[in-house]
């Protein structure tokens, strides 16, 4: 539970390194979305640790 919580707070503080565990074109894509605006790569993370966390 603790995990998932950090997780999600990391989506909104700083979403690339949210994923960084997802692959490095995961990563490179939220991290250029992150560039061109704080909402758009936090959404991308948020929906990329709700799809991961559905599958376990």
């Amino acid at each position: 539970m603790d995990n998932i919580l950090f997780r999600f707070l990391l989506c909104l503080i700083f979403p690339p390194l949210a994923v960084i565990d997802k692959g490095c074109g995961v990563m490179i894509v939220v991290f250029i979305l992150t560039l061109m605006g704080w909402l758009p790569g936090t959404v991308v993370a948020l929906c990329v640790c709700i799809s991961d966390r559905k599958r376990t």
